[in-house]
């Protein structure tokens, strides 16, 4: 599993509120929109339908989101160490 930095999802936060080019290019061909930013995705992970939410709904929840990913992250360790 490929393991990417919060710049990769900034980045990508970032392309998908505000790039129609990106947006459009995302939703033909998400591995190869990730591609171009240096994310790899493994195509088994791709559905077939997709659709995105507005921009103006990524752009007011990238924090949010951004935060929810740190706050996942932070918490490996702690379910690593098999006390729950």
């Amino acid at each position: 599993m490929a393991t990417h930095s919060p710049q990769d999802l900034d980045l990508l936060l970032s392309k998908l509120a505000g790039d129609d080019s990106f947006r459009q290019s995302f939703l033909k061909d998400p591995q190869l929109a990730l591609g171009g930013l240096g994310i790899k995705l493994d195509a088994s992970q791709i559905p077939t339908t997709r659709s995105l939410p507005a921009k103006e709904v990524i752009a007011a929840s990238r924090h949010a989101i951004q935060g929810k990913v740190e706050n996942a992250a932070g918490a490996i360790p702690f379910f690593l160490s098999g006390q729950r």
